[in-house]
């Protein structure tokens, strides 16, 4: 059965979950719906995994995560290599930061307990090895006392993370907030969404974006390539569209990599980011890529960002 080519998912992300019971119970998972998967390790739906299923060390709670990541595979790649860091091979045996806690009856190496500082400290590791640092990734933290522990962490690590990667915060509101939610991961629509409640779960932040790419390229505007020159021929290529607003610089794939790796370029690796040679303003990779994933592999999904709303019936309008 054939494999079917999909866009790159609006998100999915690489999660910490914590017992608010005992904060000492911790947990790696992966998923690209937070919120639906919180619920199915609180019991709360259907699903999640048997190592969250006691009831003693319920509600649990994310406090942190990964996101941007390119798809499912990439995310179960990076929790595998998070979760067992004394096996796996994205860490180099000079590098390795967690051993195996003796062997199992089979004689394969036992995983060794996690503890909040040891996730944080192979997290740091992950984020910097050849095999992930090159990817638009965000770590994001929704418990102060876990960012803490971080910023800890990062002071003393030999080594700085890629400036790309971008750590972001957001926290409970405090209880003098009016618009404060009564749970840690309360889902209520009439409150203001903080933490995992506030992650864009669809292509909703990229709807100005497509609506500009899906102009040029359905009125045939693609023009010049903005690297090599050449004209560029409707639907015969693999073209990208810087993402600043206004702007319309086209060419093809292959040149906007060429361009945003610079002096990097030809060694075979993923560029990052850089600025775009007509509007200098930023452009990341990943941005690129999802657009055209999206504009490639989406069309059922551009055709549901895109759909306008039904207008609210005349009668209904002047019963209210």
């Amino acid at each position: 059965m054939p494999v079917l080519s999909k866009p790159i998912p609006p998100l999915y992300t690489v999660y910490i979950l914590r017992s608010t019971v005992r904060h000492a119970s911790l947990y790696i998972g992966s998923t690209p719906h937070p919120p639906r998967r919180l619920k199915q390790h609180n019991g709360e739906a259907k699903g999640g995994a048997a190592r969250t299923a006691r009831s003693t060390l319920r509600p649990w709670e994310m406090v942190g995560l990964v996101s941007g990541f390119p798809g499912m595979v990439a995310a179960l790649k990076f929790e595998w290599a998070l979760t067992n860091p004394h096996l796996s091979l994205h860490i180099p045996s000079s590098s390795r930061i967690t051993t195996s806690a003796g062997t199992k009856r089979n004689g394969h190496p036992k995983r060794p307990r996690h503890s909040l500082t040891s996730i944080l400290s192979n997290l740091h590791l992950l984020l910097r090895v050849p095999s992930f640092a090159r990817w638009p990734l965000n770590v994001h933290f929704f418990a102060p006392e876990v960012y803490e522990a971080w910023q800890k962490w990062c002071s003393t690590a030999n080594e700085p993370l890629r400036e790309t990667i971008r750590v972001l915060t957001d926290f409970r509101p405090s209880p003098s907030n009016p618009n404060n939610s009564e749970s840690p991961n309360a889902d209520n629509d009439s409150r203001q969404p903080w933490g995992i409640h506030a992650l864009p779960l669809d292509y909703t932040p990229m709807k100005d974006y497509v609506t500009k790419t899906q102009s040029i390229y359905d009125f045939e505007r693609e023009g010049n390539c903005v690297g090599c020159g050449e004209h560029l021929d409707p639907g015969k290529g693999l073209y990208a569209t810087c993402p600043n607003p206004g702007c319309e610089c086209t060419g093809h794939v292959s040149c906007w990599s060429s361009h945003l790796l610079g002096k990097e370029a030809g060694e075979d690796i993923i560029p990052i980011s850089g600025t775009c040679p007509q509007c200098k303003g930023e452009v990341v990779w990943g941005d690129l890529m999802k657009e055209m994933s999206l504009r490639v592999r989406g069309t059922k999904e551009i055709e549901k960002l895109l759909k306008k709303p039904r207008k609210r019936n005349a009668r209904a309008e002047s019963s209210t």
